[in-house]
């Protein structure tokens, strides 16, 4: 069982103008992995919170995953992949690269997310868009790498290829 953190940056959430339909969307489908959410929070589109919140879930809590949603694309409010930067050691480009494949297929502004995913320590960050349903897709896209790209971070595993 892969141990989750979700984290929703959305300001209208986080001043509880609009649910979150997405970090509860994400959750869901992290079931399937399996996977055991074991936190779930909303944040504001605040750099400085964000990193943090990260940081706590990776080093405080360590969690082997934690998933964002929302503040990838490119409005002024959107700092998530900014702070995902901050605070990751190591970018892994090629799930970002497919999540972005995979969504063009479905909506040309794909193309404008900047989500990142990258490690911190043990943990994987990975960065969703905020609607739910492109948090969906995204996820789903590399929804069956995930546990292989965790073992590996974890420093188990063998081979990658069969």
């Amino acid at each position: 069982m892969i141990r989750a953190a979700v984290i929703t940056a959305s300001d209208r959430s986080f001043r509880k103008e609009r649910a979150d339909v997405s970090g509860p969307a994400v959750s869901e489908l992290l079931a399937s992995l399996p996977a055991s959410v074991e936190q779930q929070i909303v944040v504001p589109d605040e750099r400085h919170l964000i990193s943090k919140a990260l940081c706590h879930f990776a080093d405080v809590l360590d969690m082997e995953l934690v998933v964002t949603t929302g503040g990838t694309g490119v409005d002024p409010r959107d700092v998530t992949p900014e702070a995902t930067w901050d605070v990751i050691d190591r970018e892994i480009p090629g799930m970002a690269e497919v999540m972005r494949a995979e969504s063009q297929k479905k909506v040309s502004t794909a193309m404008l997310s900047r989500a990142v995913v990258g490690v911190r320590g043990k943990t994987l960050i990975v960065n969703l868009p905020g609607s739910p349903q492109g948090a969906r897709e995204n996820l789903q896209a590399i929804l069956s790498v995930l546990p292989h790209a965790i073992e590996k971070i974890r420093g188990g595993g063998g081979d990658c290829a069969p």
